[in-house]
């Protein structure tokens, strides 16, 4: 493999006009993207300019490479001494020539990883041979140790090489759903790490965890769910941190490297639509919380849902920025969220930098069920998706489609934010339980101080349901599967799909599997083994007479449950809401005000009809660069790659993708050629192919 002799040139700080993260150049213009998302802050930026508005629309592809592999890539590489590393979708890892796209080497963990990931993290010891970096990242509950220029486990770290996030959680190791689906943060020597887990009990508890990148020894542990003793223990019922689960960061996290803090954004608790057993405002699930990177104490916290009963995650990373207050910079933190909100602090000591209101919320119908009596509102910016749903922000796609919506709406409680879901009357939910903004999270221009968020803006219908009592197969699935698929297996294609006849299609051993490993959106459920696992198989199965009903120890359901996700779409299969479905916003976070906001996405059909400025549903982020330039794949319909003015958000270019680019895009620069590259992979459609791609682009 190729040895790249450069120079190392960190930033000189995080939230300087001109900081990009620990970015690193050489003065024959070679500049690599080290850091996953750009920087430690973030920020998706990058200080190239010969790709830029004059000329982008030159741009063709120069080399690809295709992994072979089917089921969707959500991965974000990352380029280092002109080597890409990426994963494939099956959680293999890749080095890549970053010039021409050739495969360098390939490490096979031998354990199929089938969840998402998003991208891996790079130690340099500083050395200079690069001898003894690595490569760190994550194959379901494991994260390896890999050697950047041979691909090979370095067997000092941790056991063999690896270390298994299911231990030190304080339950039974080989019983924990866990796994590493966004890279964690390198400070120092540490890797500071989050985890995806379930979102019904059994879960595990979402510790946040330091290992020391040489060793893998675990070095300091964040509980999100406060031990006796610990700051928010009395937001839970007694001994909640025992049997409770989430508050897990599975989104990723931010680092101001100078100051040593790490910025960590967490997911509701479980259960996520049902609170009976923690009553509380249950910190720190749904916070943004400042910790000390070097021993993991709290140095301030934020809670942006109380008692989360919608699932309503911090779902991506914040950035990092500096922005100005009456005349002075000030080091500031954004968090984007499910709900459209753009929260923005002082990242030192978590003052807001616009006010956030606490206003009084509707109390749950309930039994057994405590919501929070006030919510957090920011008052500025003002949200990036729509809030509530009223007649006159429905679908008017036809005259058809309109009048069944109305009726629909009228049969629904549409009150906006923070409404509790009930029994017998739907609730919409606006924005979507999928969120405002996604895990691709924004990117953010440090010399002006702009914010570029892609958002989701179409609605979900959520209603409760009362689980019958009793042990069995249903019991089972009602307890663990149903909030995604359903009471009575329907699903909500395409994020959920139908386990209706799911018997005809897979064997046992190949369910087994899935309910074990997961995949996809899917966590692992290892907990469910022997009469449980049966029963539930049997259910799945639908064998007459062998419901299992004598397996007294399968999970209780909770009183009450989700009946299931659940879009509000017209009948022909768009959103029943009007049109963008999906936009794209720049703010200006000095002032708190809108650059521009647009539409993101078309559906090719509609567009064909003369109805091309629909927007959709998009996942991934944008980057933006000082060419002027803000590059962004997302879009899951179109299968679109485009290049914006990040001044006045006017499309400069554009191309059409095998497969959707559910991915966040990098860029970089090797003998002086700027590179921009995407995954492409889509899998998020059912019914449509999907792949495993890499894709880079350059001038001519």
């Amino acid at each position: 493999m190729k040895k790249f002799s450069i120079c190392v040139m960190l930033a000189a700080c995080i939230f300087g006009a001109a900081a990009v993260g620990r970015a690193q150049a050489t003065s024959n213009g070679q500049q690599d993207w080290p850091i996953y998302n750009g920087s430690s802050g973030q920020s998706h930026y990058s200080a190239l300019t010969q790709i830029n508005r004059t000329n982008v629309s030159k741009l063709r592809e120069v080399w690809r490479y295709d992994t072979g592999e089917g089921g969707g890539l959500e991965t974000s590489p990352i380029i280092v001494h002109g080597v890409l590393y990426a994963n494939t979708p099956t959680q293999e890892v890749i080095a890549l020539d970053g010039a021409s796209g050739k495969l360098l080497w390939k490490f096979n963990s031998g354990i199929l990883g089938l969840q998402a990931s998003r991208g891996l993290a790079y130690w340099s010891s500083g050395s200079g041979d690069h001898a003894h970096d690595r490569i760190l990242t994550g194959v379901l509950h494991f994260v390896y140790a890999l050697d950047p220029i041979t691909g090979k486990v370095i067997p000092t770290f941790g056991d063999n090489g690896r270390i298994d996030l299911r231990e030190n959680l304080g339950r039974p190791a080989a019983l924990q759903s866990v796994a590493l689906t966004s890279p964690g943060v390198i400070y120092k020597d540490l890797l500071i790490v989050g985890d995806r887990e379930p979102e019904s009990l059994p879960a595990p508890p979402g510790d946040i965890r330091a290992y020391d990148v040489r060793t893998g020894k675990l070095r300091w542990t964040f509980h999100t769910i406060p031990h006796p003793g610990e700051f928010g223990y009395n937001t839970w019922p007694k001994d909640a941190w025992k049997y409770s689960g989430g508050a897990n960061n599975w989104a990723g996290m931010a680092l101001d490297s100078q100051r040593g803090i790490v910025y960590v954004p967490t997911g509701s608790a479980a259960n996520d639509f049902y609170g009976e057993n923690r009553v509380g405002d249950d910190l720190f699930a749904d916070s943004l919380i400042a910790l000390n990177a070097e021993t993991g104490k709290r140095i301030w916290s934020f809670q942006g849902v109380h008692h989360d009963i919608w699932d309503r995650d911090f779902a991506a990373p914040p950035v990092l920025l500096t922005v100005k207050r009456d005349g002075k910079e000030v080091p500031a933190v954004a968090q984007t969220t499910k709900q459209g909100y753009l929260y923005v602090f002082n990242g030192v000591d978590g003052k807001p930098l616009f006010p956030i209101e606490s206003r009084k919320v509707p109390p749950s119908t309930l039994p057994g069920e405590v919501a929070a009596s006030e919510q957090p509102f920011p008052t500025k910016p003002a949200p990036y998706a729509e809030q509530l749903l009223t007649e006159n922000l429905l679908t008017n796609r036809t005259p058809e489609a309109h009048k069944w919506a109305v009726e629909q709406l009228r049969t629904m409680r549409s009150e906006g934010q923070f409404v509790p879901l009930s029994l017998g009357k739907p609730t919409v939910v606006f924005p979507s339980f999928e969120g405002g903004g996604e895990w691709g999270g924004p990117a953010v221009d440090p010399e002006t101080g702009i914010l570029y968020i892609n958002s989701n803006n179409y609605a979900s219908i959520g209603m409760m349901a009362k689980h019958e009592s009793g042990p069995g197969g249903r019991a089972v699935y009602l307890s663990q599967c149903s909030v995604c698929h359903g009471e009575n297996l329907a699903g909500s294609p395409p994020e959920f799909p139908s386990l209706i006849d799911v018997g005809t299609r897979l064997s046992a051993q190949q369910i087994t599997t899935k309910i074990h490993q997961g995949g996809g959106r899917m966590p692992g459920f290892p907990a469910i083994q022997g009469d449980q696992l049966n029963a539930l198989l049997a259910y799945l199965q639908q064998r007459a007479g062998k419901d299992f009903d004598s397996a007294a120890t399968a999970a209780t359901p909770p009183t009450y449950q989700m009946a299931g996700y659940k879009r509000f779409l017209d009948p022909q299969g768009y959103p029943a809401t009007a049109p963008p479905w999906g936009t794209l916003n720049a703010i200006n976070l000095n002032t708190g005000d809108y650059a521009w906001k647009i539409p993101l996405g078309q559906y090719p059909e509609l567009a064909a009809q003369g109805i091309p400025d629909t927007g959709t549903e998009n996942y991934g982020g944008p980057i933006v660069t000082a060419g002027g330039v803000l590059f962004i794949g997302a879009t899951n319909f179109d299968r679109k790659f485009r290049a914006f003015d990040k001044t006045t958000g006017k499309l400069l270019w554009e191309t059409t993708l095998l497969y959707p680019g559910n991915a966040t895009p990098a860029t970089y620069e090797i003998n002086g050629r700027q590179y921009v590259v995407i995954a492409a992979g889509g899998g998020k459609l059912v019914n449509k192919a999907s792949g495993g791609i890499y894709i880079a682009f350059a001038l001519p």
